[in-house]
């Protein structure tokens, strides 16, 4: 199973879980360099990406330095941004997921393994279809009650994937479980997933 599967559907589900507005507007003037547009993007989503960070790197200095980074790489990379879409939100949660796992892979000599992967992950044109097609409201509700269903070890593997990027051999070792007791729980959530969602995470 991919680990880059397995981290997009985490970020549908938190995308999900979470209710974020229609962003076109504020991409269109992202877009258009208005300097202004950045404090509102960093108010609407600075609280959140610190959480995010935090969360990860479990401290606070390096949270906000990190937080910085990223609105600084969503500045650079808005003009591959498809803003008829206006799923920003979840792009946003994915810049900083992704900056906290590249500082922590950094600071454990494993910043060469996934860097490539986690640039992919995180590239505009990704989040497209995430608010127009999946996260209708339905979908949200829908969504929510499948994570709800998912056993204790089934959500924990999600979570780590999408919290700390980790692969299944990793979970493993960190879970102290044999890696095909972590395949199963893998391979038992996203089938859960695609039997209550149908094609949304196929």
């Amino acid at each position: 199973m991919s680990n880059t599967f397995l981290v997009s559907v985490a970020v549908w589900i938190l995308s999900a879980v979470l209710h974020f507005r229609d962003d076109s507007e504020l991409v269109d003037r992202l877009k258009r360099r208005d300097p202004h547009a950045m404090t509102i993007l960093y108010d609407r989503y600075g609280r959140l990406t610190y959480s995010v960070i935090l969360r990860i790197v479990r401290n606070e200095g390096v949270a906000e330095d990190l937080v910085q980074e990223t609105f600084l790489r969503i500045w650079n990379r808005i003009p591959g941004f498809d803003q008829q879409k206006g799923a920003l939100g979840p792009w946003a949660l994915t810049v900083a997921r992704n900056r906290a796992i590249d500082y922590l892979r950094s600071v454990e000599g494993r910043a060469g393994e996934t860097a490539f992967e986690l640039d992919l992950l995180e590239h505009p044109t990704l989040f497209g279809n995430v608010q127009g097609g999946m996260l209708t409201l339905d979908r949200q509700k829908m969504l929510r009650d499948a994570v709800e269903r998912l056993s204790p070890n089934q959500r924990l593997v999600i979570e780590l994937a999408y919290y700390e990027g980790l692969s299944q051999t990793e979970m493993a070792a960190r879970l102290k479980q044999p890696l095909g007791t972590v395949k199963t729980w893998v391979r038992s959530a996203l089938k859960m997933l695609r039997q209550e969602l149908g094609e949304a995470v196929a």
